[in-house]
């Protein structure tokens, strides 16, 4: 499982005031426990105002990489913004996101194009959140016709199905697992990734429908995941799931996880 850690968020009251003071001991901890913990990626997401964006996240990033070599996730709502922020990190990483909305795809693949940048594509477009399977692959489609355009492989792309909430849901998550079905089926070395925790939005003990929800997206082929590594309750669900599901030769990532506290009881 691709580990995308999800800590440094201006929407963390916590993170954002970190940012506003310039905290970097604090967005220092943040990243090096995420990445010791096994974040494959160190989400960096400013959540301030557009005006003051691009140099919040230019402060984060260099900060974040003073702390750990991890690779960065760029992630902002704005594409040009993800575009400019690229150019900031020292290794390639992770763009979050884009989508058939607008020119977003316009703005990112002509740059990560002839470099080793992933990116997390979404699969909405102007006209919002396709509420059928067969529309969120029409969409799917269309992404990755820009994707060959730019010369992107399928094993850079990380699909997010777009995960809604639960309790709003007419069909659970069925939909959000037929298409990630289908999507692994077209392109086997792709990623599906998402954001765990949006399952759960105005539900009580949120962490039983979290983790459900990503035991259950994983045996569908999400093998990407926004989430916090912190919690090591997800985490050994994690390592259990790949181990149950035969991703896991004589369980030894799960034995070596547990040996060094990426999960289970504290030694």
């Amino acid at each position: 499982m691709i580990i995308i850690g999800e800590k440094i968020n201006g929407a963390i009251p916590s993170v954002a005031e970190a940012i506003e003071k310039r905290d970097a001991a604090f967005i220092k901890n943040l990243a090096q426990s995420q990445a010791d913990a096994g974040a494959s990626f160190i989400d960096v997401c400013a959540s301030t105002d557009v005006s003051v964006e691009l140099e919040a996240m230019k402060w984060l990033i260099d900060t974040v990489q003073e702390a750990t070599e991890t690779p960065i996730a760029v992630d902002s709502p704005n594409a040009e913004i993800c575009a400019r922020a690229i150019t900031l990190c020292n290794k390639p990483g992770l763009v979050n996101s884009v989508s058939m909305e607008g020119d977003k795809i316009e703005q990112v693949f002509p740059v990560i194009a002839d470099t080793k940048w992933e990116c997390v594509a979404l699969l909405c477009d102007d006209t919002g959140i396709p509420k059928s399977g067969e529309q969120r692959l029409k969409v799917f489609a269309d992404i990755m016709a820009k994707a060959k355009e730019y010369g992107i492989a399928p094993s850079r792309l990380h699909i997010d199905p777009l995960v809604e909430m639960l309790c709003t849901s007419e069909d659970g998550i069925k939909t959000v697992l037929t298409v990630i079905r289908e999507i692994k089926a077209q392109y086997p070395d792709i990623h599906v990734t998402g954001g765990a925790s949006n399952i759960s939005f105005n539900l009580p003990a949120r962490k039983f429908v979290n983790q459900a929800f990503l035991i259950l997206a994983m045996g569908a082929g999400m093998d990407s995941a926004i989430i916090n590594p912190l919690h090591k309750h997800m985490m050994g669900l994690i390592y259990a799931t790949e181990a149950l599901m035969g991703m896991d030769e004589y369980c030894m990532e799960y034995i070596n996880g547990y040996r060094e506290g990426l999960f289970g009881q504290v030694k």
